[in-house]
């Protein structure tokens, strides 16, 4: 480190002194000092390195939706167009349905184009490969009066895909999420019914990101726009939405600063570049039996979009074991032990003066005549 000469020119009386140039390592001792300031800074009031950190949280997630549309000519409510029906975590909005009703097993032809066929020997290339909505025969006969498609072996009539207009009152369906937290390193609990919350409020709140950025009713329109989707392709397609309720908790400041922030996103985002599978659906069926014992069922293919709620979080709370850690660390990492070391020498211990003789060197200054008989050219 460079030192800091001190030059003083003594004139008690008129007579000129000495000149002490003494080895401080001041500048040095101000640039550790500074380091140690911005490292402070840094850790321990952004970093908050003097507090324990819980990331293990707990959470549990409850869901609630709400609204009414019409489908096909039919008023659907909360049993038709959500699955499961639980109210957990992960749910679905169905936006679009295709029901064949009456299935049974048989022999049929297939539905979907690919296996149009005017001989049988159109359709041998298909057996023993999986057929779209049962196992092929080989065998070419009538869908119709005008066309031919290969026979199947399964449920009968195969799915036939005619529905192409979505529920769109879904965009103005609520959801209701109630979450409980708990960081168990400190034993605390918070839910996402904050004391502000009341029922009066609760009733005709709706989420948003300026001025209800705590009400826990979302709109479903709202969320897919949050998302920076399109809810008409959404709907039609179906998808995946991600709503993340992220808690980061300083347990050292009041309890009503530990609030949750809500966020969303599109969590399939690769499913809506892909033109051969885009989006999500996925079938169920409800299953019958006739009075001579033969079963049939209804077979729905849905169309939905499906809502993860995903829960993140941390807590923090001073401790005295992190603390001292890292002001040891802050201290060996820039060398300021040696300078807390000489201003304890120097001016606290009762060799200071021994120590100061060894840490300054006192220099005489010639005398000013000395300059004056220099010769000039």
């Amino acid at each position: 480190c460079p030192s800091l000469i001190y030059c003083h020119w003594c004139r008690a009386g008129g007579t000129p002194g000495c000149l002490a140039a003494m080895s401080n390592t001041m500048i040095s001792d101000c640039s550790c000092l500074l380091c140690v300031l911005v490292y402070f800074s840094w850790v321990f009031l952004f970093e908050k390195a003097y507090q324990v950190r819980d990331t293990a949280i707990e959470s549990s997630v409850m869901t609630k939706v709400k609204g009414f549309g019409v489908y096909n000519n039919k008023v659907m409510d909360v049993a038709d167009y959500i699955t499961p029906t639980q109210g957990a975590s992960v749910f679905c909005i169905i936006t679009k349905l295709i029901t064949t009703e009456n299935q049974v097993q048989g022999y049929c032809p297939e539905s979907e184009n690919k296996y149009a066929c005017s001989r049988n020997s159109d359709c041998m290339r298909h057996l023993n490969k999986p057929g779209s909505y049962g196992i092929p025969t080989g065998r070419c006969i009538p869908f119709n009066s005008t066309v031919k498609m290969c026979e199947i072996k399964g449920w009968c009539p195969a799915e036939i895909d005619t529905i192409t207009t979505p529920m769109m009152e879904v965009e103005n369906f609520t959801i209701f999420i109630k979450n409980s937290i708990r960081f168990p390193t400190f034993n605390y609990t918070k839910g996402n019914f904050l004391p502000t919350i009341t029922d009066s409020y609760i009733k005709k709140c709706n989420f948003d990101m300026v001025n209800n950025t705590y009400c826990p009713i979302f709109r479903v329109g709202d969320v897919v726009h949050y998302a920076q989707q399109n809810f008409t392709k959404l709907a039609n397609t179906g998808g995946v939405i991600g709503i993340k309720i992220g808690w980061v908790c300083d347990l050292d400041k009041s309890d009503d600063q530990c609030n949750p922030s809500y966020s969303f996103t599109r969590l399939d985002a690769m499913s809506q570049k892909n033109t051969v599978s885009p989006g999500y659906n996925f079938r169920f069926a409800k299953y019958f039996k006739m009075e001579n014992g033969t079963d049939y069922r209804t077979l729905v293919k849905a169309y939905a979009i499906r809502f993860d709620v995903l829960v993140n979080g941390n807590a923090g709370k001073f401790n005295m074991i992190p603390t001292l850690i890292n002001m040891v660390a802050a201290f060996t990492s820039v060398g300021v032990g040696t300078v807390l070391c000489d201003i304890i020498l120097l001016n606290f211990l009762k060799g200071a003066e021994q120590y100061k003789a060894k840490k300054f060197e006192e220099v005489k200054c010639p005398h000013p005549s000395a300059f004056l008989q220099v010769p000039f050219h």
